[in-house]
């Protein structure tokens, strides 16, 4: 049998056929279980949230690629030093309020990155990064349902704010954000964590202890008729017992709380010298006030009190919402011997207690009890209807009415001293200039003065 060169080429060709063929098939084999396996994973990815998730995930094969079952995932956290170090200088907005809301409910939600991601680099160190996480691990980053954030006040007019999360915990935790204004828009520059000790018990206690700080802390003791926290963060030789009494009082008889927007502005913020406006509004947000604060401290490493509290302005406003206008009509006045008085108001004829009163006693009561060696005067007052020996048991009735409610609510005899003054020491004429009666002059002037003598 003869060689045919071209019948040993055509056998060969149709080999390399078929193998081409049989390479084809499989590659497409192999494309098409590769293609299920990416397009699984890219869909596990975005049901996850995809790299929105500051996670590192390692995968585990444990089988070949023909047979590939659920692929197990496993998440380990991110280090406090990796999520800084990949942060940036933060976000910042136009609305602070927007800005604080939405930390928080990043916050709540666990995402520690994105979070930190909102804060900036600036803000944030290692130690508080991996707080963060401890608290989220805790389930300590619930926000308040009610009042998630709050605005604490200004640190400097327009430009610095100071914001808190309110947490919803047994402690009334808060994370407050000091942000800083640069071109009309707002981005954090400090965090302050919660300590996880109770927020304003105890005297003195402060989170933050800066002027705006301490301010903030006073007025919610006051507002919250805690006397003895409040005179904590006060200078005693500055502002008495009495101020900060009448301011209790003024709050509670008035329904008085801090306005929500801008409750405290900064009008002055130095390193020794501060002042802010207080920005107060009833209850129902239908009648606003203020009255100015200002706060000393002797060098940077002493700490900032209360030097001075205006109560002009408060005391006008609740005059006119609570006595009608009569501006007379005030729990608190000056004293001829030095200091401040608190008044107590009578019916005509009458010497017994109007709950009004006696929310107000209780007041001085508690503030009595802060110190034993304290003592107060209690003077009783008649207008001049009456003779002058009715007028003067009237008067001593009233001072003794009040005497015995403060004994009763838990203060010594002998911190107590009364007298009897019957119509000799009017606050305002009983009569008017032509010499017909005067109806609110009378008002006024029946009364019981409690001098604070101490």
């Amino acid at each position: 049998m003869s060689f045919d060169p071209y019948d040993s080429y055509e056998s060969r060709s149709a080999f390399g056929v078929v193998v081409l063929v049989a390479a084809v098939v499989v590659s497409g084999v192999a494309f098409f279980f590769v293609a299920r396996f990416l397009s699984s994973e890219g869909n596990e990815a975005k049901d996850s949230g995809g790299a929105e998730e500051p996670a590192e995930v390692v995968r585990a094969l444990d089988k070949a690629p023909e047979q590939f079952g659920p692929v197990e995932v496993t998440v380990a956290p991110e280090s406090a030093d990796r999520i800084l170090n990949s942060l940036g200088i933060g976000v910042t907005t136009a609305d602070p309020a927007l800005l604080v809301e939405q930390i928080g409910r990043t916050l709540e939600a666990g995402k520690i990155q994105a979070a930190a991601n909102l804060i900036g680099r600036k803000a944030l160190s290692e130690d508080q990064v991996r707080q963060l996480q401890e608290l989220a691990d805790q389930g300590r980053l619930k926000l308040d349902e009610d009042r998630p954030i709050s605005e604490i006040g200004e640190l400097e007019v327009n430009r610095r704010g100071r914001w808190a999360l309110n947490l919803s915990d047994d402690y009334g935790s808060r994370i407050y954000l000091d942000l800083l204004q640069k071109e009309g828009k707002w981005g954090v520059e400090k965090v302050v964590l919660p300590g996880g000790v109770p927020n304003g018990e105890g005297p003195g206690r402060a989170v933050m202890v800066d002027a705006l700080g301490i301010a903030a802390a006073f007025l919610q003791a006051a507002l919250r008729q805690n006397f003895e926290t409040a005179r904590a963060f006060v200078d005693p030789r500055e502002v008495s017992d009495a101020k900060i009494a009448g301011l209790c009082i003024v709050f509670e008889e008035g329904q008085y709380q801090l306005r929500e927007h801008k409750p405290l502005r900064a009008v002055l913020n130095r390193a020794e010298v501060a002042a802010f406006l207080a920005n107060v509004e009833t209850s129902d947000g239908s009648q606003a006030a203020q009255f100015g604060i200002n706060l000393k401290r002797a060098d940077e490493n002493s700490p900032w009190r209360v030097v001075e509290i205006n109560l002009d302005q408060l005391l006008v406003d609740y005059a006119q919402r609570v006595a009608g206008g009569d501006i007379y009509y005030t729990p608190l006045i000056r004293n001829p011997k030095g200091g401040d008085t608190l008044i107590l108001y009578f019916g005509f004829d009458e010497e017994t207690l109007t709950a009004r009163t006696e929310r107000q006693l209780e007041i001085v009561a508690l503030l009595l009890q802060t110190d034993k060696e304290k003592k107060l005067t209690l003077s009783g007052h008649a207008d001049a209807i009456g003779s002058v020996a009715y007028n003067k048991s009237l008067s001593g009735r009233r001072a003794e009415t009040v005497r015995q409610f403060l004994v009763d609510s838990g203060v010594a005899p002998g911190q107590i001293e009364t007298v009897a003054l019957g119509k000799t020491q009017p606050r305002r004429p009983n009569t008017t200039v032509g010499g017909a009666d005067n109806p609110d002059g009378r008002r006024v002037n029946r009364r019981a003065e409690i001098y604070l003598d101490f």
